[in-house]
């Protein structure tokens, strides 16, 4: 019997007899990995939580009770069983589902989500506005092992007491983030799970009654849950005044459910500990569950991207000068550092989800004598920005900070896209800030970086690098001139050098000849080189992938103004919008970062000062 089918709804999942769950939990990993190998996303996170994804919706009602996710990359099942059948094939599609929940999308999705750690503090906000709007309702914060370590969520978790609320935690253990989780909080799990003490009760009743089958022993199984928690051993979540259940097994459905009614009856707060297996039920990510973590829309073409060549550069260095140590907060992976950590196994750092700790530490490290060189996706950096500013910047310290992922980003939506690096960072003292358009400018600005007795970011997009160099290769501080022009000039950085070369293609078809120039450097800018550029033509163009409130074309309008120069400025970049998931391509046609909108805007103002 197919459950899954057309109009699938909540109440359905409530109507299934319960010796049928695992046929269901099986068709949702079948729709889940159909879906995601075709899209891209999230897998193996996703995978490990089917069954006990079930068990909370059966005790849970998604539409009055709140069920808040953290980080929400496994949030697919929840999705699936929550009238989202139908529209499931859409994930990550332009106008389709979210990869994360989104309130907008479901009104059974409380809270957005995308980062991870959120979890326990934003379901304590939703406790307490429940106690005091006298509501009834559950509130559940489901987190992950890997996320339980950053300190928002410890932050919360020590809050919890002063609150006087009820708030049901579920961890999910399943002992990754994206690679293996670290640190000394995973081996506190892992104590917790191997509940010694328990274990050797067990064996005692075994070797005193000598078979499993004794009415002794059968007693014990049946209650094993409640001899599990009065000899479970001393733990933070107790001294927290969090009751500890646990460790179960995720996988269990009806011992899920069981444990759950219990929680929900339960007067105080309580943590519910259950052990999943990351990728269950696909062998490929069971075996190697960081390779799937995450998987590529099917149709992506494979190239060399921007973070392979970013590391490759990196191993270089290090090679040369022992000082060198490269960070990264759980997305080794990502950032392509594996190599870098079997080179280098006492000068990597993995210090999972705990970005605000890595700079400081890359901090502390350059202030001792090294030259710690960070690796970050540009959306978590946010994370990090006051540790930037306070513990780096202000002490001038020789930290480089290489962001990743930095522009439109696609299909993981609104909270990964990489926009306020240069917003933000323009405004920091005593920081550089490179934006390399292809491998020989990313080469010449981590090589400027490895020499500087100073902060210094370098920005570089998600995707593949250009096959070719875009820009002359030539030492320069600040811009570069591609090609020479008339009447007027496009002025970008990154990604956008790309798009300004085809609107330059574009423009000759139509006996037109824009200049065009790579800005290398957007902090400090080339004044000089600037100058020149605003002396010489009608218009200039600024292109480039960020918000454009603090961004380049901010820097040069200031400069027009401040230098009374004659002449006009349009710019291209993204405005103050919220960019939702899609393509990069669909991004940047939506904002118009293509050649034909660049063209034609220019061309339009040209037509209409000639008249």
């Amino acid at each position: 019997m197919k459950f899954l089918k057309p109009g699938f709804s909540h109440e359905d999942l409530l109507r299934i007899d319960e010796k049928d769950l695992p046929v269901l939990a099986d068709e949702v990993r079948a729709v889940i990995i159909d879906t995601v190998t075709k899209n891209g996303g999230h897998l193996g996170s996703s995978l490990g939580v089917v069954e006990l994804t079930i068990a909370m919706l059966r005790k849970f009602n998604p539409f009055n009770d709140r069920i808040i996710f953290d980080v929400g990359h496994q949030s697919y099942p929840y999705k699936i069983l929550t009238d989202r059948f139908d529209k499931f094939s859409t994930l990550r599609l332009k106008d389709g589902l979210s990869g994360f929940p989104r309130r907008s999308e479901s009104p059974c999705d409380h809270f957005n989500t995308g980062h991870s750690s959120t979890s326990i503090s934003a379901a304590l906000g939703y406790a307490k506005a429940r106690d005091l709007l006298k509501e009834k309702r559950h509130i559940v914060a489901f987190i992950g092992d890997a996320s339980l370590i950053n300190g928002l969520a410890l932050e919360a978790l020590n809050y919890v007491h002063e609150t006087n609320t009820k708030l049901i935690i579920v961890l999910n253990d399943n002992r990754h983030s994206i690679s293996n989780r670290v640190g000394g909080f995973s081996t506190i799990l892992a104590r917790l799970s191997s509940n010694s003490l328990y274990k050797r009760f067990k064996n005692y009743l075994l070797q005193k009654t000598g078979t499993r089958s004794s009415k002794v022993f059968m007693a014990f199984k049946k209650f094993r849950d409640t001899f599990k928690f009065i000899m479970k051993p001393n733990n933070m979540f107790d001294e927290l005044d969090i009751n500890y259940w646990g460790p179960f097994d995720g996988h269990d459905i009806k011992k899920a459910e069981d444990i759950l009614e219990l929680a929900k009856n339960y007067e105080k707060s309580v943590l519910l500990h259950f052990n999943t297996i990351k990728g269950k039920g696909f062998p490929p990510a069971e075996a190697d569950p960081t390779k799937y973590h995450q998987v590529a829309p099917a149709n992506e073409v494979k190239s060399r991207t921007w973070s392979e060549a970013a590391s490759e550069i990196a191993e270089g260095l290090a090679m040369s000068d022992e000082r060198i140590i490269c960070f990264t907060a759980a997305m080794m992976t990502g950032v392509k550092l594996e190599k870098f950590a079997r080179e280098f196994p006492d000068r990597f750092f993995d210090v999972g989800i705990a970005e605000s700790h890595m700079l400081t530490m890359a901090a502390g490290l350059a202030a001792g004598g090294m030259r710690p060189w960070v690796f970050i996706y540009s959306t978590f950096l946010q994370r990090a920005m006051d540790q930037l500013m306070h513990d780096i910047a202000l002490q001038n310290l020789p930290v480089v900070i290489m962001v990743d992922r930095a522009g439109l980003s696609g299909s993981d939506g609104d909270t990964h896209q990489g926009l306020l690096d240069i917003p933000w960072g323009r405004a920091i003292p005593n920081l550089e800030i490179f934006a390399p358009c292809d491998e020989a400018s990313l080469r010449e600005a981590m090589f400027k970086a490895a020499d500087r007795n100073g902060p210094t970011l370098i920005r570089y997009p998600r995707g593949k690098i250009p096959a070719e160099n875009l820009s002359p290769e030539i030492k320069n501080n600040g811009i570069v001139k591609i090609f020479d022009g008339e009447k007027f000039a496009l002025l970008g950085h990154g990604a956008s050098v790309t798009t300004m070369i085809e609107t330059r293609k574009l423009a000759e078809t139509k006996n037109f000849s824009p200049a065009v120039y790579d800005v290398r450097k957007i902090k400090p800018l080339d004044f000089n080189s600037l100058d020149e550029i605003l002396n010489h033509y009608e218009l200039v163009a600024t292109i480039e992938e960020n918000y454009m409130a603090g961004g380049l074309g901010e820097a040069v309008a200031a400069r027009i103004t401040e230098c009374d120069f004659k002449i006009k400025l349009i710019r291209f970049g993204v405005p103050d919008v919220c960019v939702k998931h899609a393509t990069q391509d669909e991004q940047r046609a939506l904002y118009g970062l293509t050649p034909e909108n660049i063209f034609n805007e220019c061309t339009k103002f040209l037509s209409h000062e000639k008249n």
